[in-house]
């Protein structure tokens, strides 16, 4: 790889007007939060930490064209009870930067598996991952089950279904001129609930929208394509998570049926927890960020040497008709 002083931006001006546009985001942060950049062999990774240093880990991954600050409306529940450490991905949007290409699944675990032992060394951490963070938080607990205390999977794209092609023709588009045009239109198919929720909402949309249109011009097209594409894991691979483990979804889904996907996952890991946000779909954490604390932090407070069995089956089918209501 070329590595410019600028690096990953395309000038020193494009590096300027994205951190700018980054730290006026960063105001709205809700709690005391700690940045550091870490030196992983793979490049620099930025993580914004927040809670109480003593405090469990809790590791949070961001959706794919997102970074740390998606995290706002929920980081001051979670960090009421874990020290959170919301990263940017090195190979999207963000302060994050690989300067070594990452081109399989084993290297981008790898370099998530450096930041953790970094934050959290020689400590069992929960993680939790939104979208193509979920992917990400998937694959790493199949590779490194011996870090993960527990896992939260929300919406993971791909994993246990491939994308919809309306859905993947909406992110095609997006490279597309004009092109806040088409990602405002992306976010308005993908994120329906959203929209519809009145001018809030479409404010959230407005401002997503801008985020990733000035990413697109400060960091380029071909840094936006370096993202790996999400795979859906077959069934052994899912049957074979060690980590107890919460998979959430809405129930207006977009990326993938969300009945589709607990069918699937009923049949074949019935060990896997889960949970159906009503009233929402890949906007759940912006739409009901209380009601996804509320589940998730129940998950990650419970008995951490609970396993598989007929109860906790039924426990399962429970919690999924509970959380529905």
């Amino acid at each position: 790889m070329k590595i410019t002083s600028h690096h990953p931006f395309l000038s020193n001006e494009a590096r300027d007007r994205y951190l700018r546009h980054n730290d006026e985001r960063s105001r709205a942060w809700p709690v005391a939060c700690e940045c550091n950049t870490l030196e992983t062999s793979y490049g620099p990774t930025f993580v914004r930490s927040s809670g109480s240093e003593g405090a469990p880990p809790l590791f949070l991954l961001p959706g794919g064209g997102t970074h740390s600050l998606m995290w706002i409306p929920n980081i001051a529940g979670l960090s009421r009870s874990y020290r959170t450490h919301a990263l940017d991905s090195i190979l999207d949007v963000g302060r994050s930067a690989n300067t070594r290409p990452v081109k399989t699944v084993d290297e981008l675990t790898s370099w998530l598996d450096e930041v953790i032992e970094m934050l959290a060394p020689r400590s069992k951490v929960r993680l939790m991952g939104l979208s193509h963070g979920g992917w990400l938080a998937a694959n790493y607990a199949k590779r490194h089950s011996e870090r993960i205390e527990k896992l939260v999977l929300l919406a993971p794209a791909g994993w246990v279904l491939p994308l919809r092609p309306a859905m993947l023709l909406a992110m095609m588009q997006i490279l597309l001129p004009p092109r806040r045009f088409f990602i405002r239109r992306s976010y308005y198919y993908s994120l329906p609930d959203l929209v519809a929720s009145g001018p809030d909402g479409r404010g959230l949309i407005e401002e997503m929208t801008e985020d990733l249109a000035l990413a697109f011009s400060c960091f380029g097209v071909r840094r936006l394509m370096r993202m790996l594409e999400p795979t859906v894991a077959v069934d052994e691979s899912i049957r074979s998570i060690q980590a107890f483990t919460l998979f959430v979804i809405g129930e207006k889904e977009r990326i993938y049926s969300a009945n589709d996907a607990l069918d699937r996952l009923s049949r074949i890991a019935p060990h896997i927890r889960t949970a159906m946000i009503p009233g929402t779909g890949h906007d759940m954490t912006w739409l009901k960020p209380d009601l996804v604390n509320e589940i998730v932090l129940e998950f990650l407070e419970g008995d951490r040497n609970q396993r598989s069995s007929d109860d906790e089956v039924e426990r399962r089918l429970d919690w999924q008709a509970e959380s529905s209501k």
